[in-house]
């Protein structure tokens, strides 16, 4: 592909992966074409985005979540018409309960459900064993189907984007490091890369595990934390095909779906393994992440409970990486009032590339909606750079975010 000069624009968006160019499509589309992506890497969805796994489900705890996981569907379905698609599959999920106390939190998740106007249903065990026929869900004490999630390849829906974005005239400028970001009077006004300077009005900071790095260019101090996670892949298994649902076990602490014909199986840790952003610069990224066998030998032995040959089919790829998480587990999303200019798209709490359509919607309201909703307005960056926090208490607090991901 082109590698476009790094030239000035309206908006430069630093950062390739899905929340980065999924920002610079959401923007086009609102009619803001002059803008300049610029990645480090040599293309786009190779960092971060290329380890995800690539399930989207859309029942969550609130209204807004839900309603902005509806709207990366509804992103989803437009790209999968296009050129270059998303590899998008609308599968529907699974979430699946073994305890009385599960089903009762499902229910309130149905309401949440129905109030944002997405379809669900309880299916028996009996319906859910016709939709995945190898799995065993005599355990089972509920069973929540929600027919409009599905799963995508994440490198594919960074090159949807980008591929999208670039025909409405968004440019790309990879293999670009930033090395600088320039001010004037408290305010960005451009930035300074190894092949050369721009200047802009917005600089949205979509660096993923660098993000903190970016912003503290910028002058904030933000607690964006990258937090290890993994999740394999098995070598193909008969009987297991694209069309099969994902699905969730919180409980177990999993979730999952085919993948290349085999089971992709991920879990959420008891004891996250968190990074510090400030042990590594801006010119760098995270330490590599370790293959950590006892944590992947667990999620087999935990879903044996439903799939009982989990424990013996050999792993044939392991994924891998530091999404970020905040300390509240919400979005950094929208323009900072301590340094006018720099704009947050990062610490997803690993919904970035799942999340990406929504938030993408939800940057483009916090800059140009004259009257952001209360939800847009919550996730501002403001919300830690006016107040006092410390590192040794907002580390610990994003990791269990992280750890109580399906917490009751």
């Amino acid at each position: 592909m082109n590698i476009a000069p790094v030239t000035n624009a309206e908006i430069i968006i630093v950062g390739g992966g899905a929340i980065g160019v999924g920002c610079a499509y959401a923007l086009a589309k609102a009619g803001k074409r002059d803008v300049l992506v610029i990645e480090r890497d040599d293309d786009v969805g190779n960092v971060t985005t290329s380890q995800g796994a690539g399930l989207c489900g859309q029942v969550r705890d609130n209204t807004e979540r839900i309603q902005l996981a509806m709207h990366s569907v509804k992103t989803f379905r437009e790209l999968q018409d296009s050129e270059v698609k998303p590899d998008w599959h609308e599968t529907g999920s699974l979430r699946i309960a073994l305890t009385e106390s599960r089903v009762a939190e499902f229910r309130r998740l149905q309401q949440a459900a129905d109030q944002a106007g997405l379809e669900t249903h309880w299916i028996d065990n009996d319906e859910a064993g016709r939709l995945w026929p190898s799995m065993d869900f005599s355990s089972a004490q509920g069973i929540l189907w929600c027919p409009s999630d599905g799963y995508m390849t994440p490198r594919s829906v960074a090159a949807s984007y980008r591929y999208n974005a670039a025909r409405m005239g968004v440019r790309f400028a990879t293999a670009t490091a930033l090395e600088t970001v320039r001010l004037q009077n408290g305010r960005v006004t451009g930035i300074h890369t190894n092949r050369g300077h721009a200047e802009c009005r917005y600089l949205i900071n979509a660096a993923g595990a660098n993000a903190y790095h970016v912003a503290r260019l910028a002058g904030l101090e933000l607690p964006i934390v990258p937090v290890r996670h993994e999740y394999y892949v098995s070598i193909p298994i008969p009987g297991l095909t694209p069309d099969l649902p994902c699905f969730r076990i919180p409980e177990l602490t999993l979730y999952g779906r085919v993948r290349d014909g085999g089971l992709l199986v991920g879990g959420w840790e008891p004891r996250a393994l968190s990074t510090d952003p400030r042990a590594f610069s801006a010119d760098n990224a995270p330490p590599p992440v370790v293959t950590d066998w006892p944590v992947l030998n667990s999620f087999s032995d935990r879903f044996s409970k439903l799939f009982p040959s989990a424990r013996t089919i050999e792993k044939s790829w392991i994924g891998k990486g530091w999404p970020t998480f905040t300390p509240d587990g919400k979005f950094l999303i929208g323009e900072s009032s301590r340094v006018p200019g720099l704009v947050m798209a990062a610490g997803c709490n690993a919904h970035g590339i799942s999340g990406s359509g929504g938030i993408g919607k939800l940057l483009v309201e916090s800059l140009f909606n004259p009257n952001p909703s209360a939800y847009a307005k919550s996730l501002s960056p403001d919300r830690f750079t006016e107040i006092n926090w410390e590192w040794d208490s907002a580390r610990p607090a994003a990791a269990r975010v992280y750890e109580t991901y399906y917490g009751v």
